[in-house]
């Protein structure tokens, strides 16, 4: 299918010379020379979104001159526009837990378009898209040769019925491309395989015409690819289905906050340190709905492998993206990693005629700026509960210790119960920290014992300086006589099949091996949650004496619930620095300064005993990771094993729906949907389902993992002849709505604060019901549903952080909860909830849930939703237990008027639906 572009070519349509081809693109100076503006001061991720509307302007796609013009204002305002633009992205990815619930929706639409009179071939991406099988593998069998084979053996087990209905997506859908399990994961093999920064296709009118790669993801790391300088951000699966169905994305032109790097790292130090710094200070500086661009002379030491890992953190930092512009390391990555050579000239032709280009002389007009000197960065982990929880390596166990304290009940906030990892305990406090002997074993587990140890994420398994490093370690570690320790969980999970081949060709696979690191998958494994069950004798030890284990991951996410019921702390670390704490096994040890064990001769061996030299890295890189081994491993990237090759499908043009499937189901959204929309309903005498503190995440909302049979989900399973064994994880369920209706809400760490004993306020996915006793928020849901009774969710400070999981959307709409009332959102799942025709609402005049005194007794009344505008202030009635009431003004987040159309059609796939069947 050609690219669709605008009819009006003559203003800013010029031809560029690449190599010996000629080819029209789309001139940003073009558009400055006919009086559009001057442009030549914009950020370069600003000019990528400036082009795509150049490319669509008079073609019938809602773009006006003044939308262009809007930019030049932009850098005459000191980089701010409150100008409301429809962005179109070239593509789309997805991976298969956020992916199969969007091929699900798709399937049903089929079956929606046909009840409403219409053709079931009118929903097909017009965008390409490609999903990654990368989500499903779990860590059952480890620390053996055969892990690998196995884990992929139980994968297939679990996971079958999704795998025939992706299959059967990829021959019903156009433009729709599935890279079997195995390959690796999804935002790794966008950098090393998909993304080609600049692409080039044939119009409507047959002419060739080179743009910018734009992409958004259903995964929150999408902008991982931004390190390539291809720019692309995380949306939730509603509206990534709306965009490849011709929806454009509607967007304020973002503030842009330029981020300058310089120096460069010194010896011991990693990239991971560098990006733990960097999500800090974003973080703390605010940059949600912002885009970030890094530049500074920094970035002439920075490899492309580096800069993707800090573009992955995006969602961590808070920012839409995280972008580093084209320059050398953009096209010295391409050549190395088997990009076309023509391609790579069309890269640097483009970037230099198109002002997308970094040199010495790139200094553009930012919003707002923050400086680093990469040489004041040091040895660091993140931790316990939060990527931005910043802890330097020499400060990490007093810091654990604080954990314990915390835990217990002892107040740390002034420091004096502070203890040192040695020594005596300081004056006025108790050692609180616990031990508890192993059934069967000849070892005691303690708090902050180390029972997850994982080299998994696209964020470092895509960078081989972090790769080659850990191996490094491993074979110091190994011609020392060390090993994991016995309790430890270690496992190796690369982002692509390319690590494993360096590895191999370094000849450091085998070190890896012999201290447990064995290849246990391709996929995203710990860090999404699928860490798999630790020793069954470990659990109950952890339980009996209520300790708080750690885990030590080098991935992206460490929220709480996230990594495994048994694991209380997660920390955020290099490579390198996992394999170390395999080594010690605990988190309570000073690794700078502590023995890490005792040698195969007694000897105490540190840390900077198996660290090695940026020289020994970098010469291992050099002859190790080869153009030939990443064209060798993404030769037949779509076709799969013989696992993948075996599995049978229908080609029928809609689904057919296996009545007995516990992973597929038709869901709810579109049965009995009328031809016309509605208006946007009052809220009328609302009870409240659950009260939220401040960065409830989405793996809060909707978690990913594993669950035990005595929740709602489990229960739900059982009764349909579903064994325990079998039960899989919430991610992998996701094309069910029933099991994920009664996961909402339901991790294992939430906190309702409707829900208090003298130890506090309760933990798991519980409240309130219609009689006032405590029931699962599934249950208590379902009550107030059968009396006809609308729900509303209150809620902290960033309210659904984290993962762009369109399910904490969408299984918050299926429990009737008709608004989200926050103090502030994070930006996808804001959307997502106006995706599904849930309201956001913010807090404003500094009210809070706690200055209310919420209790959750209350009645809540909003009125003005039936003639609301975008952001409009509107009245909350709150009647309060006693009856007083209270009026409070409350910001709605419906924030521009397409938005408001989704929320009259019931969500953004009913209106698109409605759309396509009167076009038919």
């Amino acid at each position: 299918m050609p690219i669709i572009v605008g009819q009006d070519t003559a203003k800013t349509r010029r031809s560029l010379r690449a190599g010996d081809k000629s080819i029209s693109y789309y001139s940003i100076p073009a558009a400055s020379e006919a009086g559009l503006g001057d442009f030549s001061k914009l950020p370069a991720a600003l000019k990528v979104v400036l082009e795509n509307l150049l490319r669509f302007e008079d073609g019938g796609f809602s773009i006006s001159l003044d939308d262009i013009r809007a930019f030049a204002d932009w850098a005459e305002n000191g980089g701010k526009a409150a100008r409301e633009i429809a962005y179109r992205p070239a593509r789309v990815l997805m991976q298969d837990f956020t992916g199969v619930p969007a091929v699900v929706d798709l399937a049903a639409m089929r079956d929606g378009i046909k009840a409403l009179g219409g053709d079931a071939q009118k929903i097909n991406p017009l965008t390409p898209v490609d999903l990654v099988i990368d989500h499903s593998v779990m860590i059952d069998a480890f620390g053996t040769p055969r892990a690998f084979q196995m884990n992929v053996d139980r994968e297939y087990e679990r996971n079958m019925e999704r795998y025939q209905f992706l299959k059967w997506g990829q021959g019903a859908f156009d433009n729709f491309r599935v890279v079997p399990p195995g390959t690796g994961i999804c935002h790794q093999v966008n950098l090393e395989y998909l993304a080609q920064t600049i692409w080039s296709d044939t119009d409507q009118n047959g002419e060739d015409v080179a743009y910018p790669d734009t992409l958004v993801g259903t995964d929150s790391h999408t902008t991982m690819v931004n390190g390539m300088a291809v720019l692309g951000w995380g949306v939730g699966g509603i509206e990534a289905e709306a965009a490849m169905l011709g929806q454009p994305i509607s967007m304020l032109i973002p503030e842009v906050v330029g981020f300058e790097l310089t120096g460069h790292l010194v010896e011991g130090t990693t990239g991971t340190d560098l990006v733990l710094k960097v999500v800090e200070m974003l973080r703390a500086k605010g940059v949600v709905g912002k885009f970030v661009e890094f530049f500074g002379t920094g970035l002439d030491h920075l490899p492309l492998a580096d800069r993707a890992t800090i573009a992955n953190m995006a969602p961590e930092y808070g920012a839409t993206c995280g972008f580093f512009p084209i320059d050398g390391e953009t096209l010295r990555y391409m050549e190395n990693t088997g990009r076309d050579k023509d391609r790579i000239a069309l890269v640097e032709a483009y970037a230099k005629a198109n002002g997308l280009w970094r040199d010495a002389s790139y200094a553009p007009i930012y919003t707002d700026r923050l400086h680093l000197d990469m040489g004041s960065i040091v040895p660091a982990i993140s931790g316990p509960k939060r990527p931005q929880d910043y802890t330097a390596l020499d400060q990490a166990s007093r810091a654990f210790l604080n954990v314990v304290n915390e835990y217990r009940g002892i107040d740390t906030s002034n420091g004096a119960a502070n203890m040192a990892s040695e020594g005596p305990t300081p004056t006025g406090s108790s050692d609180l920290r616990k031990s508890v002997k192993v059934k069967g074993e000849d070892y005691e587990l303690r708090d902050g014992s180390v029972v997850i140890a994982s080299i998994t994420s696209c964020t470092n398994t895509s960078n081989p300086y972090v790769m080659i490093g850990a191996g490094l370690v491993a074979r110091k570690a190994r011609a020392l006589g060390l090993d994991r320790k016995p309790w430890v969980k270690t496992s190796l999970a690369p982002g692509s099949q390319v690590v494993s081949s360096y590895l191999d060709a370094a000849g450091l696979t085998e070190d890896l091996d012999a201290i447990g690191f064995n290849l246990v998958g391709y996929g995203c494994t710990t860090c999404i949650g699928n860490s798999g069950p630790i020793q069954k004798e470990l659990s109950e030890a952890i339980a009996e004496g209520d300790l708080i284990a750690t885990s030590v991951l080098s991935g992206n996410r460490n929220f709480e619930g996230r990594i495994s019921p048994d694991v209380r702390a997660n920390y955020l670390a290099s490579p390198p620095l996992v394999v170390a704490y395999a080594l010690a096994g605990t988190m309570d040890i000073d690794l700078t300064s502590e023995p890490i064990a005792k040698g195969q001769d007694g000897q105490d061996v540190y840390l900077k005993d198996i660290w090695p030299s940026t020289k020994e890295i970098a010469d291992l890189v050099e002859t190790t990771v080869t153009r030939q081994a990443f064209e060798e491993k993404y030769a037949e990237v779509f076709t799969g094993d013989e696992k993948w090759q075996a599995v049978e499908t229908t080609e029928a043009e809609t689904y057919d729906w296996p009545p007995q499937s516990t992973y597929i189901q038709n869901p709810p959204y579109f049965q009995g949907m009328g031809q016309e929309p509605g208006t946007i309903e009052n809220i009328n005498n609302a009870k409240v389902l659950a009260i939220l503190g401040d960065m409830v995440t989405t793996d809060h909302i909707s978690p990913a993992g594993s669950f035990a049979t005595t929740t709602p989900a489990g229960r739900y399973l059982l009764e349909h002849g579903v064994q325990p064994r079998e039960f899989n994880s919430y991610g992998s369920r996701r094309g069910n709505h029933e099991v994920m209706m009664r996961g909402t809400f339901a991790n294992i760490r939430i906190k309702n604060e409707m829900l208090t004993t003298k130890d506090g306020t309760v933990e798991g996915g519980y409240t309130k019901g219609p009689d006032g006793s405590q029931m699962s928020i599934f249950d208590a849901a379902m009550a107030y549903q059968d009396s006809q009774t609308p729900l509303v969710i209150f809620g902290g400070a960033q309210y659904g952080a984290g993962s762009s999981r369109d399910w904490a959307a969408k299984g918050t709409a299926l429990l009737g909860v008709r608004a989200v009332i926050a103090e502030s959102f994070e930006r996808i799942h804001r959307s997502n909830l106006v995706g599904m025709g849930v309201i956001p609402f913010e807090f404003t005049n500094g009210d809070t849930r706690k200055s209310l005194g919420l209790t959750g007794e209350e009645t809540i009344t909003i009125l003005g939703l039936d003639s609301v505008t975008p952001q409009q202030q509107l009245p909350c009635e709150i009647t309060m237990a006693d009856g007083t009431v209270k009026v409070i003004p409350l910001k709605c987040r419906i924030d521009t008027a397409p938005e408001i159309a989704y929320i009259e059609n019931g969500g953004v796939l009913h209106y698109v639906l409605r759309n396509l069947a009167k076009s038919a």
